[in-house]
């Protein structure tokens, strides 16, 4: 499969996913909320005619590392007035960080492997 084609094709469902917030922020916000990476990923995996091992076990761990990201999003909009875009952003990205480690550590105990 094309490289070029697969940047097109996902750079497009990013920029529609900001056109529609602009217009509508519930809207925008289911969309986004869609796993549109992950089903574009698994496509694109699935095309270049990968294992399914392979396939199966990225929307495996997909789904470990989606959980780490959620607080995120409660913490950003609750910071973003306080202390500004950047700001919050880094914030955001440090705490889902520590939360992902956290969760990988407490994960091992069950022999579930994330790092």
């Amino acid at each position: 499969m094309n490289i070029w084609f697969k940047y097109a094709i996902t750079a497009l469902m990013v920029v529609l996913v900001s056109e529609f917030a602009k217009r509508s922020d519930k809207l925008g916000g289911f969309i986004a909320a869609l796993p549109l990476v992950t089903i574009l990923t698994l496509v694109w995996l699935y095309l270049e005619h990968q294992p399914t091992q392979k396939i199966a076990n990225h929307a495996y761990y997909t789904f470990w590392y989606v959980i780490p990201t959620l607080p995120m999003f409660l913490i950003f909009p609750y910071l973003l007035p306080k202390v500004g875009f950047w700001a919050d952003l880094g914030i955001c990205i440090v705490v889902t960080v520590m939360i992902f480690w956290l969760l990988a550590r407490l994960l091992s105990n069950f022999g579930i492997q994330l790092l």
